[in-house]
Order: C-alpha cells, then structure tokens, then sequence
C-alpha cells in the first residue's frame, strides 16, 4: 500500500498503514504528526538536532531520525522509503532530504496538501495569498463569514494548521461550514491538489529569492493557489502580474476572473465608488448596475491617528476580501457587518497612542519595501517621522523612498544595515532630516522613539514601518512592535 496511494480524491482513511516521514516541527510539522498519528499512517520524524523533539508530544510508535548533516539526512531518507514526506514550510525545495526522498518515489506534501486530503466531502475554501495584506485580508473574510452565520475559521500561515482544524471537525467536533485559509508561498510550493471555491493573489513583489531561487520561481509558487479554482479567481486590477497569473491558471470550467480596484469598478470588478465599495461581477445586471456592498465609514476604525482617512491599502484588502465573500454567496450585509466588526491584528497600522499631538502607529508587521510604502501611503504628506530598518537581507529600498519621500517629515533609521535605507535618503530625499539610532544601544526602540518625538511636530505621525526584518535586534516583529508601544507610552506618561 505504502507505493499505492490513491489520487487526490482519497479521504482520511487512505493514509491508515501509509509510511509517511514529518520533515521539520515547527507548528505546522507538529500539526501533521498529530493527524497522521490519528488516522493511522506509520510515522517517521525527521529532525536535524535531538534538541527539536519532545519525546513526550510524540505519539505511541513514532520513530524519530536526527541527523545533522542534510546531505547525509536526504540518504537516510532514501534508505526509508516513504511514500510521502509532509514538509515544514521552512524547508526549501532543494533541501537534500526531499531530493533524496523524491528520487526513491515519495511524494512531497504540505501540510496544506494534507488537510486537502483527509478533507473529504471537501468543505469550502476560500483561498488567498500574496506578498502584503494576507493576514488582514483573511481575517476580514472570516469576520464576513462569521456575520453570514458560517463557522469557517482564519487558518493557515495566519498561525491555525489547516489540517488539525479539519480533523477536529471530523472527529466530533463542530462542523465546518468553510475556511478562510492563508497560504505562503512555502506552504503553496508543495500542494498539488487544492480546489478551492475561490482564491485570491493580492499582490506580488519580490520576496524570500532564497528559498525559491528567483524571482519567477517565487512568483510561479504564488500562482499556484488559482489552480483548480471552481467559482472566482480574484485579483488586484493594479497589479498586472496577478493577471496573468489569473490567465495562466487550469481553473475548473465556469470559475470567472474578478478584479478589484480603488477605482470606480468596469464589469467583473469590485472597486470603490465616492465612499462605497461596489460590486459589479457577482450581480445579475452588472453590465449597467453596481450593488453596494459596503462603506468606508464601515472600516473607519482601521484608520491610524492622524492618518487622512482610511489607509488605501485596508481599502484594497476588504474588496479583495469582499470579492472572496461574494464568490461564497454571501449578502451585502454581511459583508458591511464583518468589515464593521473587524478589529484588526496586532502590530498592523495600530495606533498605540498620542504625545503632545503626535500620533505613535506601529506598524512593525511591515517587513519589505512594499508594505512599508504602503504604510507610509496611509499618512499625510509631511507629516511621518518614519521609524526604519533592521535586517535588510539585501534589499534595496530606491523605489520605496523615491515613491514616499514626500510622505516624510523626517527619519529615524535602527538595525544592523543601515546602509540601505540611508543610501536611499542620500539620493532620493537628501533634505529630509535623519538620525541613526547606534545598533550597540541597549534600549534601542526607547533611543528611536525619543529621537522621533524631538523630530515631530503637533499633528504628525511617529510611524513604525520598518521594511526590514527584525531578527537583528528582536526576537520577531511582535516583540519589536511591542517594545515601540511600551516606548511611546513611556513617552506619554513622561509628559
């Protein structure tokens, strides 16, 4: 049986007795362990350091194989033979463990794949991804969701293993009436069989060339979720790349191209008209009518402090999302009342608080040029005293600071490759004043935000994008937004 699994239409019986290797226990490989132990499949863990295993979180007769040496790794595996290894996302293409397992026949799996797989009958997904914006987007979908009385939770890279989930309701739990999945472009490389009702790219720039290879390589892994599309296939009308993705896609017959934009909406579109966001491609007289489906007095909250309006980017994220909704049949009201009763993530354009006038916004999520351009788009001209840099992991930020500079009143630049960012201030907008924070400063987010408050006048925005990553002088964006939020409130309780 182990060399005789059946296609994708097989369910959660069809791995019993199946020898399966976990590559990786990150939250995703731990995710798999547990369901392939409870249907019955012969585990085997695959890990570089013994350090990685909890033998107590190990279920009953799973064998564990440590090697260090990932060439030495991807033989043993061979020498294994499974028929399928699931990978962790963090695991790239050419690792010598999954060259090795696929040249002996195995097959290799996400751990999306194998949700997809014990998913039978195939509950309703609605499917996106993108370079920015995934997380808000999909947490606006299950909000819309939710309004429309379905239980159909955010999983995937949001932080929820998809195929635990599923498992739970197969087991006994509530049953699901869908799921809101986000998918990386690591989960995306190494699934095969997904057909979800709809799916969307919201953008795409350059972004992890490491682990993909190259650019076109990272790209063809992010059109992959369009594939076998049954209903929509949703994409950003301003970014020409999502279409031809859209036009390249193998969709099931009768699956429609739906584009969204912040312009008024053509015919298949969803897009913003004066202060509503109208639909015109999933009503019946689209060729001369739009319904609205919502306002932007409904994501007014999302709004940072000092900001003009509502950012265009959460614009764009909730038509695309509503676009999602919309495929699923959702009304007009529940998508008014979900984008309404979204509260947003952490660390997501959060406005933390106001000092002497000033608006403190941390937005530490924004971890490459792009969402950090669109971050600073959020604020009004001159009126950003920009917080920047970390671990540029060879990016260059030209295009970013030519594009913003006239968004900033002055700049702040941390981390350890400062380089990139002041070299672009230099040449795109040397009059904009700047300090660097010393990367050696002990409290180097109090030093920035101290800096930043000396440089801002009342009705600015102190604003934490950084466009880098932040494993340099943080343990995660997370920490790093947090420690720009205990700052800035130390700043105010000062006053």
């Amino acid at each position: 049986m182990d060399r005789e699994l059946v296609g994708a239409e097989q369910d959660i019986d069809a791995l019993k007795g199946v020898s399966v290797a976990v590559l990786g226990l990150g939250a995703s490989g731990r995710a798999a362990l547990t369901v392939l132990h409870e249907v019955g499949a012969r585990v085997r863990v695959v890990v570089p350091r013994a350090e990685e295993v909890d033998s107590a979180a190990l279920p009953p007769g799973a064998d564990v194989l440590v090697e260090g040496d990932p060439t030495r790794m991807g033989e043993r595996l061979a020498e294994a033979r499974p028929a399928v290894v699931v990978a962790s996302p963090g695991v790239p293409p050419h690792h010598p463990a999954l060259l090795g397992a696929q040249e002996v026949g195995a097959e290799v799996w996400s751990e999306v794949e194998l949700a997809w797989r014990i998913d039978r009958p195939a509950t309703q997904w609605l499917t996106l991804t993108g370079t920015n914006g995934k997380t808000t987007t999909v947490g606006m979908l299950a909000s819309q969701l939710a309004a429309a009385g379905w239980h159909a939770p955010a999983v995937g890279n949001v932080g929820t293993p998809i195929s635990t989930t599923v498992l739970n309701a197969r087991s006994g739990g509530r049953a699901l009436d869908g799921l809101a999945v986000e998918l990386s472009s690591f989960q995306l490389h190494f699934t095969h069989s997904v057909a979800p009702l709809a799916s969307a790219c919201l953008n795409i720039t350059d972004d992890h060339l490491d682990w993909h290879g190259s650019a076109q390589g990272y790209a063809d892994d992010k059109a992959r979720v369009y594939q076998r599309t049954r209903v929509a296939c949703v994409y950003s009308s301003a970014d020409q790349a999502t279409m031809r993705m859209v036009e390249a896609a193998e969709v099931q017959e009768g699956a429609r191209a739906v584009g969204f934009t912040l312009q008024a909406p053509r015919v298949a579109e969803l897009g913003l008209v004066e202060e509503s966001l109208v639909d015109r491609a999933f009503i019946d007289n689209r060729q001369t009518h739009g319904q609205v489906v919502a306002d932007l007095a409904d994501l007014a909250h999302l709004s940072a402090g000092g900001s003009s309006g509502v950012p265009p980017h959460v614009v764009s994220n909730a038509l695309a999302a509503a676009a999602l909704a919309r495929a699923a049949g959702l009304a007009p009201e529940h998508v008014a009342h979900g984008l309404r009763t979204y509260q947003g993530g952490p660390h997501r354009i959060e406005h933390v608080t106001d000092v002497d006038g000033v608006a403190y916004v941390d937005d530490s999520k924004a971890t490459n040029a792009h969402a950090a351009s669109a971050s600073l788009a959020s604020v009004e001209p001159g009126r950003a005293v920009w917080i920047a840099g970390g671990l540029a992991k060879g990016a260059r930020f030209d295009d970013l600071v030519r594009e913003r500079a006239d968004r900033m009143r002055a700049v702040v630049v941390i981390g350890v490759d400062a380089e990139p960012i002041l070299d672009a201030l230099s040449r795109h907008a040397p009059h904009i004043p700047r300090q660097r924070i010393d990367p050696g400063e002990h409290e180097v987010m109090s030093a920035a935000v101290s800096a930043a408050a000396r440089l801002a006048q009342p009705g600015d925005v102190v604003l934490l994008a950084p466009a880098c990553a932040s494993m340099d002088q943080f343990s995660s964006y997370a920490e790093r937004g947090e420690a720009f939020a205990a700052a800035a409130r130390a700043l105010a309780g000062s006053r």
